[in-house]
């Protein structure tokens, strides 16, 4: 610890009259270093949105795709993702926080050189799988970092914007129309870098460093992030009290599962993460040029797509400013119906398109319908469905489980991911395309329905807060 450091402490220790609201701009920029991280990981998941023609026209390395080796390009990613989950949450229990995230940077790279140097499709699978990994990883672990590193009343915002996925996704969609698809790749591949520069310099948690015994870098952590001024010390007291009383109970990984607490946080968590992804939105995003130009719409799909990912990036910002104001369970109700308009109007139209129920001058007319189904989903994705399921699971397991449960919460999410994104095409075959967009739709419904009667707000609440109003749920049950 340097002498500055140590200085700080000792005028934070000083002071006399302390604050309970921390500086903000500290904390938003160690968000802003995760948000790169972010980035990395989404150019894995919009690679695929605006290529799919170039793919199959052979244009990466002379290696011809078909419409069978391109489901499995975009769900070889979310394979990946889902056999990292459960690694990552032990790791991130061994070896922290930070540095779990920073060796990311390894596998993110390692995968794109699979797919830049790829002579066949079978290396493009494999480079796909491994930058799956790392995205999978970081989703898991960047949450469970911000949601320990943020004040409660910046918590939700905070996690947003760590987790601004939409960025790098609009990012991939805006370089791959501008220049070669080769060059696109490579752009992509040194993302990982830039946000390993950055975060290097960022801190511990001081939830993982209170757990490791480690009690001085836990209070410098926090006058860096909050400010000398901010009463350091009763954050302080909290994390001990959430640590204190997760060693007295003594509870094993099978007995904190057996918590009727810890049941409601599974069933919640892994609910959240099915529904969003049964809304279709990997799909949508994995093959967004491809819907825009089977839906029988005259637009430049390329365009259409990049206008698509900046509404995307818009509503997740939006989003991170309002998320501790409306709360969870606010955005996400009203991010579900509004996601099944934008669903069941894209379905609409290509009804009246592919079953020739109207005239092809009144379908010219309504061109316009797809971009703006496709562009209303997308944000009412980003304002709820999107953040929402990561942002809760991260603050409704209790700590001695947490890192695992959300890495179990993760599989079910890359497993619906991926049961979405490689049977898109067979679903759409077999169906057509409009009932596959209103499938998506009628998940959207069920799930606002659940959410209504099942899952709590966490809004405003500590960590601390929110595992005792658990606890005491259950006690109030058992005596009933």
């Amino acid at each position: 610890m340097s002498i500055i450091e140590l200085g700080e402490i000792e005028k934070c220790l000083q002071t006399k009259s302390f604050s309970r609201k921390g500086k903000k701009l500290p904390q938003f920029i160690t968000a802003g270093s995760v948000c790169l991280g972010a980035v990395a990981a989404g150019a894995v998941l919009g690679w695929t949105g605006n290529i799919s023609e170039e793919l199959k026209d052979g244009k990466l390395n002379d290696i011809k795709i078909d419409d069978f080796e391109l489901k499995w390009i975009g769900s070889c990613a979310t394979l990946g993702a889902m056999v990292v989950c459960f690694p990552s949450g032990i790791i991130c229990e061994k070896l922290g926080r930070k540095l779990p995230l920073l060796l990311l940077t390894i596998l993110f790279i390692g995968g794109w050189l699979f797919i830049i140097f790829s002579n066949s499709v079978g290396m493009i699978y494999i480079g796909r799988f491994i930058t799956g990994m790392a995205t999978g990883a970081f989703l898991v672990l960047s949450p469970l970092y911000m949601s320990e590193i943020a004040e409660k009343e910046l918590r939700g915002a905070l996690v947003t914007i760590g987790m601004l996925i939409s960025l790098g996704i609009l990012l991939s969609f805006i370089i791959s129309y501008v220049v070669s698809l080769k060059l696109y790749t490579i752009i992509t591949a040194a993302l990982p870098l830039l946000f390993a520069i950055t975060f290097l310099f960022q801190p511990e948690t001081p939830m993982y460093d209170m757990k490791q015994g480690r009690e001085a870098e836990a209070r410098t952590t926090l006058i860096r992030l909050r400010g000398s001024s901010y009463d350091v010390n009763s954050e302080l007291e909290e994390i001990k009290a959430a640590i204190a009383q997760n060693e007295q109970n003594q509870i094993s990984f099978v007995d904190s599962i057996k918590k009727r607490s810890t049941k409601k946080a599974a069933v919640i968590s892994f609910s959240l993460m099915f529904f969003q992804q049964a809304g279709g939105i990997n799909a949508v995003i994995f093959y967004s040029s491809y819907i825009l130009k089977s839906s029988g719409a005259e637009i430049n799909p390329k365009i259409a797509t990049v206008i698509i990912g900046i509404v995307q990036v818009i509503a997740t910002l939006i989003s991170s400013l309002v998320v501790d104001k409306l709360g969870r369970r606010t955005l996400w109700i009203g991010s579900n119906l509004v996601m099944a308009i934008g669903l069941i109007t894209l379905g609409i139209f290509i009804t009246l398109s592919d079953r020739s129920l109207v005239l092809p001058q009144t379908l010219t007319n309504l061109n316009f319908i797809p971009l703006l189904s496709i562009s209303l989903y997308v944000l009412a994705f980003n304002f709820g469905c999107g953040p929402i399921p990561w942002t809760m699971s991260a603050e409704l397991f209790p700590p001695e489980i947490k890192g695992i449960a959300i890495a179990a919460a993760s599989i079910i999410n890359w497993f619906a991911a991926f049961l979405i994104t490689n049977f898109y095409f067979d679903v759409k075959k077999a169906t057509g395309g409009d009932v596959t967009f209103y499938i998506f739709s009628m998940f959207c419904i069920i799930g606002t329905v659940f959410v209504f009667f099942v899952v709590p707000e966490t809004k405003g609440k500590s960590l601390y807060e929110i595992q005792r109003e658990l606890n005491e749920e259950k006690k109030l049950l058992e005596k009933d």
